[in-house]
């Protein structure tokens, strides 16, 4: 069994969940936290399960049990010191070839956020500060304020 998070990685956790939830009101979106199993490739007999952080949906059709089958709208994976190479390199790619639209990777100790969008089956990488607004692409109008985010950590 894996240690728990620093407090700091939860409280950066539940405020972007809430930012994107409150994004989320009053559309067929939904957001959802750790723990919740997303299935790749299930479609493709793969029973590989993957809990990112943070998952979000545009719509509900491939939330199924415990989780999802097929690949989320965007994931968020918040670094912990336990899990950060595996975040960086293997979720990575497994959320690049399933086709994953956009992938944060979120350093609560730097202070940053590094969005991934895919173009063309390529992963676009830009990094952000802790003083930046950064929009949600797949979230047309969603702006997260990162001073926001990071305030008390």
């Amino acid at each position: 069994m894996e240690p728990a998070p620093f407090w700091g990685h939860q409280d950066v956790s539940a405020e972007l969940l809430y930012k994107i939830k409150r994004y989320l009101e009053g559309t067929p979106g939904k957001a959802f936290h750790s723990p919740f199993d997303v299935r790749l490739n299930a479609w493709a007999g793969d029973n590989t399960v993957l809990q990112p952080d943070i998952v979000v949906f545009r719509d509900r059709s491939k939330l199924h049990g415990t989780g999802c089958i097929g690949a989320p709208d965007m994931v968020v994976e918040i670094l912990s010191p336990s899990t950060a190479v595996r975040d960086k390199t293997v979720k990575f790619n497994q959320y690049l070839l399933a086709g994953v639209r956009e992938y944060w990777i979120v350093d609560p100790v730097a202070k940053t956020v590094q969005t991934c969008i895919l173009n063309q089956g390529a992963f676009d990488v830009k990094l952000y500060a802790e003083t930046d607004c950064v929009a949600v692409h797949v979230l047309d109008g969603c702006v997260i304020d990162l001073a926001e985010v990071f305030e008390s950590v």
